[in-house]
C-alpha cells in the first residue's frame, strides 16, 4: 500500500513537472491564445511580456506589424563604426500622427511607440478636449555615446533602439514642448507628465527633464535592457 502511494505520488510529480515544462516551452503560444497582442486594444498587464518576447524573437514583432496593417519597410541590417549597428529594424511609413521625419527603430521599440501614440498620447489629448496631430521627434538612430559624451558606453540610439520626443502639436494649432511647458502647473504640464508616465509602462527606459539637465527639452524612450522611469 505504501509502495503504491509512493508510486502514485511519483507519477503525479512527474506529470506535474512535465506539464510545467511543456507550458514553459510553449508559453509564447499560450500567451498568444490567452491575450493576443493587438495594436488596436489598450495595453494590459501582459503587454510588457509580449514586448519582451519580441526582443527575443523579432519575427513576432514583424508579424504583429503585418496583422495591425502598420505601414512599414524593413531596412537591411547595418554594421557601422565603433560598435554602432542595427538589425531587425522597421521604418515607419505612415501613422496616426506626423513625427516630422524618419522613424526607424528596432521593431519592439516601434511597437511600443505605436502603443504609446494610440493608447497614451491619444487619450491624454482627449482629456484636454483636443487631438494630437504631430509628435516632434528629435531622431532615432545616431552613432554616439550616452549624452553625446566623447567617451563611455554607447547610447541605445547607436543601435536604433531609442527615440527622443521634444513636443506635440494639437488639432487646434496649439503646441506643447518640454522645454517651455514641463514646469507648467496647469493642463500642459499635466499632459506631459501623463504621457511620460504612460511611456514607462511600455519602454524599458524613459527619461524626462526630471532625470537631468541633458533631457530638459525632450523625452528619451528606449527598449534597452535597463528599467528606469524618471
Amino acid at each position: 500500500m505504501i509502495r503504491d502511494r509512493r508510486l502514485l505520488a511519483g507519477a503525479v510529480f512527474v506529470a506535474l513537472v512535465a506539464s510545467i515544462a511543456i507550458a514553459a516551452w510553449n508559453y509564447d503560444r499560450l500567451l498568444d491564445w490567452y491575450s493576443p497582442f493587438e495594436f488596436d486594444k489598450p495595453p494590459n498587464l501582459l503587454t510588457p511580456l509580449h514586448l519582451h518576447l519580441m526582443k527575443a524573437k523579432p519575427e513576432r514583432c514583424f508579424a504583429a506589424l503585418e496583422r495591425g496593417n502598420i505601414a512599414h519597410t524593413r531596412p537591411a541590417p547595418y554594421e557601422g563604426r565603433d560598435g554602432c549597428r542595427y538589425s531587425n529594424v522597421a521604418l515607419l511609413q505612415r501613422s496616426g500622427v506626423s513625427y516630422g521625419g524618419r522613424v526607424m527603430l528596432q521593431c519592439p521599440a516601434l511597437a511600443a511607440l505605436l502603443l504609446w501614440e494610440r493608447h497614451v498620447v491619444g487619450p491624454a489629448a482627449e482629456r484636454l478636449g483636443n487631438k494630437v496631430t504631430a509628435v516632434r521627434s528629435l531622431g532615432t538612430y545616431s552613432c554616439r555615446n550616452v549624452n553625446r559624451a566623447r567617451e563611455g558606453r554607447l547610447s541605445q540610439h547607436a543601435n536604433a533602439n531609442a527615440i527622443d520626443i521634444a513636443g506635440f502639436t494639437f488639432a487646434d494649432g496649439s503646441r506643447v514642448t518640454l522645454l517651455q511647458d514641463w514646469n507648467d502647473t496647469d493642463a500642459k504640464g499635466r499632459f506631459l507628465r501623463e504621457v511620460r508616465d504612460g511611456a514607462c509602462t511600455l519602454f524599458g527606459a524613459v527619461l524626462s527633464p526630471d532625470f537631468n539637465a541633458a533631457h530638459r527639452n525632450h523625452f528619451h524612450f528606449d527598449m534597452g535592457p535597463g528599467k528606469i522611469c524618471r
